[in-house]
């Protein structure tokens, strides 16, 4: 079924250790992307600089231009597969900074960014040092439409809706989600793919660095919420292959999507 209509999909399922310069770890990543056979590769989030190594955004933020994406922009055209280039601690022409995520084609150009929004502030200076993104889309690829969303962005379910009504057929989560909620993370990947219909692969950080613990178990759930395949918490690759015309199959079947009442009015208006 899947020979004209597959999706082979991996996440690299990526540590930080400390001790570890960014530049040996986007030497060592671009590495290992060009051992994989795939279509469809994602990585987490802030792998290159660390999720937590925040006294670290400052001097390692750097352009769309600059040496990471720019690797990764050449492993993805020299491999031929699309690339969820994780995010990166972005500076932009203005001097702010952003944690943004890169989708990557074949040819190795940029087909899609998306700036996170929802920064963390729980226990996270993410909030304090980053300036949130604005904008959500979606964009039309050989592989489906793909959305893309970050990590505390699951727990909104709201800016999913607004990327299906983008289009979106498939959305990729690049996260570093900490193993001190993992149950959390195990409830809302599913519930996002059920509730939006699409295929979902959300690449998880494993291992440790600057004293907090990861939770790895990045995931590829199909529209129906079944779990194709999910790591553990240490480094390594997640892979499955995943079904391109099953969200559209399965909208069809069970139309929950045209069931939706907008703009009903709220019970407190009338209090």
């Amino acid at each position: 079924m899947l020979a004209d209509r597959g999706i082979r999909t991996v996440c690299l399922q990526l540590a930080c250790p400390d001790g570890e310069s960014a530049a040996q770890r986007v030497r060592r990543v671009s590495a290992e992307l060009r051992e994989i056979e795939a279509d469809l590769v994602v990585l987490p989030e802030l792998w290159a600089t660390g999720y937590f190594h925040f006294d670290a955004y400052e001097a390692q933020a750097e352009a769309l231009t600059g040496p990471t994406l720019t690797a990764l922009r050449e492993v993805a055209r020299e491999r031929r597969f699309h690339l969820v280039a994780g995010s990166l601690v972005e500076r932009a022409p203005d001097g702010r900074l952003y944690n943004t995520t890169a989708l990557v084609g074949p040819d190795g150009e940029i087909l899609h960014l998306y700036r996170k929004i929802h920064l963390f502030g729980y226990g996270s200076a993410e909030a304090r040092l980053l300036t949130p993104g604005t904008e959500v889309g979606a964009v039309p690829t050989a592989i489906g439409v793909i959305g893309l969303a970050t990590c505390y962005d699951l727990r909104f379910p709201e800016l999913f809706r607004l990327l299906v009504d983008a289009g979106a057929e498939l959305v990729a989560v690049v996260s570093a989600w900490p193993a001190a909620r993992l149950a959390h993370w195990r409830v809302l990947t599913r519930s996002r793919a059920i509730e939006n219909q699409v295929n979902l692969v959300a690449c998880n950080l494993a291992g440790g660095h600057a004293g907090q613990r990861l939770g790895g178990a990045s995931v590829i759930v199909d529209p129906w919420g079944e779990v194709l395949a999910e790591g553990g918490q240490e480094p390594g690759l997640v892979r499955a292959d995943l079904d391109r015309l099953c969200p559209a199959e399965v909208r069809t079947e069970f139309p929950v999507l045209t069931h939706r009442r907008l703009g009903l009015p709220s019970p407190l208006a009338r209090t």
